[in-house]
């Protein structure tokens, strides 16, 4: 290319870029066209079989069948527990079960179709921030062409059902802030949110502040507050309210507690109502390593959302107040096993990057609006504000294939572990023997067993036994071990690597079988094992049926 093909020139000289109609609908083809594709790998990486890529994922599935079976919110058949953090998705996978093949496939499509109204959602909510249809746009191919949230829509998780539900919920307060007359339904859609994601309570209690809080402009920069109107904010709050107390009251019934037992096993509760520096800033890690300019221009985003309170283009604070609050609100907890609470691969905080995407670009809107410049480069004229939002956008769009690998290593590290050590077990193990296993998911599911939960997902005593030897200046594993002289359970599958002095040879418990975990990235160590205990009953057989398909 010669210099003479290079040309800097007015973009008033150049014609607008105009958006046809098939365009609107391009982030969804984009969206469902990655998850086929990750998909198609997903099957041939594991030989034709589907899998998923957290043991969690099997936790919500089992929850779901027992649901569909009419066995209520139990693990074990009978025994009701507190143990789903996302009822209503639990609810959704239930209806599952009622359709032909396999419910595996079914998660992952209606995963895939949250996912894709997620996208549609990020282009709604960047029209209601009045950016351009282009940067629109934009937002809806940023938020599909993130590798984790593609991830995600194939995860069996609840993150697209939570993404759906809180970005659709912020879109109904936005105008219903701008038009109090609207009928209240944001807050009832939050209050759904709530029962996907237990986070949801902080979006919806934001929500309820940025409905308050209405200041109106005096001309000269000083903004004063108006009285909003109450009745549509205690209408939407009560439906909302209606909407959550069932489930606050079956926990506490079932726990002791309205919040579901995870918190216990995940959280060490409140630390301090100061943020911790330290969680923030891994906190902070996760949306760099997917966003490293985003992470940037959304703090922009979120001063230009500030600058238009009181003004003709308020929208409220609702999207900035989300991105910042759920970090904050997590850094004051402290994490049961670890300094900062964030879940497989920072999951926690998947439902924030369409957020961050859209405060992202609204923070650039005005460079890019700026840029009268375009260059030509053999014969095609480009502004300089695309040539620079390609430059933010390009390391979100280039992790969507690094994405897909940790997808297939995880996948790969599941199907290794739980699900085959549950195929080594099935026709070894009689149908009664008690499991206290570290994952409840993808055993329990392929097991008829029951189980004994050592992370106190299932059984929150595990947690207490702990705290309690802890409190006494004694090992965290004599807490473990009073647990289990109190279940009795006849094996443990176990990661040796989480419990070491009962895998060492002087333990009680014996190793019968190990399996290695390679290139683990997923599991909580890399091997598991399966023990015989003190009190076992059932010795275990020679394989007299066929494996677990």
């Amino acid at each position: 290319m010669s210099e003479s093909d290079v040309n800097v020139v007015p973009q008033a000289e150049a014609s607008r870029p105009s958006f046809p109609g098939w365009l609107q609908v391009a982030p969804l083809i984009l969206g469902l066209v990655l998850c086929a594709l990750y998909l198609a790998a997903e099957v041939s990486y594991l030989g034709g079989e589907l899998g998923l890529p957290l043991d969690d994922s099997w936790i919500h599935l089992q929850f779901a069948r027992n649901l569909a079976h009419g066995d209520g919110l139990s693990y074990n058949p009978g025994e009701l527990v507190a143990g789903s953090t996302a009822p209503l998705w639990t609810a959704v996978l239930s209806l599952l079960f009622m359709l032909p093949g396999s419910p595996l496939l079914w998660a992952k499509l209606v995963g895939a179709g949250f996912y894709a109204g997620g996208i549609a959602a990020s282009r709604q909510l960047a029209l209601e921030l009045d950016m351009s249809p282009g940067l629109a746009i934009v937002a809806a191919v940023m938020t599909a062409a993130t590798g984790w949230l593609v991830w995600s829509a194939l995860s069996g998780m609840e993150v697209p059902l939570f993404i759906f539900l809180s970005m659709w919920g912020v879109i109904l307060h936005i105008r219903e802030r701008r038009d109090e007359r609207r009928p209240p339904l944001s807050l009832f859609l939050l209050g759904a949110g709530v029962l996907a994601r237990p986070e949801g309570l902080l979006l919806l209690a934001l929500a309820v502040v940025d409905r308050l809080i209405l200041p109106t402009s005096e001309g000269r920069g000083v903004l004063r507050l108006r009285r909003p109107r109450l009745e549509p904010v205690l209408t939407g709050g009560m439906a909302a309210a209606i909407l959550i107390a069932p489930v606050g009251l079956f926990n506490l019934a079932a726990s002791g507690s309205s919040l579901p037992t995870t918190f216990d096993a995940k959280s060490t509760g409140l630390q301090s109502l100061l943020p911790n520096l330290h969680a923030l800033y891994e906190m902070l890690s996760i949306f760099f390593s997917v966003y490293p300019y985003f992470t940037f221009t959304a703090v922009a985003g979120c001063l230009v959302m500030v600058e238009r309170l009181g003004r003709k283009r308020d929208v409220g604070l609702l999207p900035a107040l989300w991105l910042i609050g759920l970090p904050l609100a997590y850094s004051t907890l402290g994490g049961a096993q670890e300094n900062v609470i964030a879940g497989n691969f920072g999951r926690y905080y998947f439902p924030l990057f369409p957020i961050l995407v859209v405060l992202g670009l609204l923070g650039v809107e005005r460079a890019v609006r700026a840029s009268v410049w375009t260059v030509r480069a053999a014969g095609a004229r480009l502004p300089v504000g695309f040539l620079l939002l390609a430059v933010v956008a390009w390391p979100a769009v280039t992790g969507v294939h690094r994405c897909l690998g940790r997808y297939l290593q995880s996948l790969g590290n599941v199907q290794q572990s739980d699900v085959e050590m549950a195929r080594w077990l099935s026709g070894r193990l009689a149908p009664e023997a008690l499991l206290a296993v570290n994952d409840v998911g993808a055993l329990k599911y392929l097991l008829p067993n029951p189980i004994v939960d050592l992370a106190g997902i299932i059984d929150p005593e595990a947690p207490l036994y702990i705290r309690e030897a802890k409190s006494q200046g004694r090992d965290w594993h004599d807490g473990v071990l009073r647990f289990l002289e109190e279940e009795r359970p006849d094996y443990l599958v176990i990661f040796p690597e989480w419990y070491p002095r009962f895998a060492r040879p002087d333990s009680p418990f014996r190793l019968l079988y190990r399996l290695e975990i390679p290139h683990n990235i997923t599991m909580g160590g890399n091997s598991v094992g399966v023990y015989s205990t003190p009190w076992t009953r059932y010795p275990l057989s020679e394989p007299t049926a066929p494996e677990l398909p």
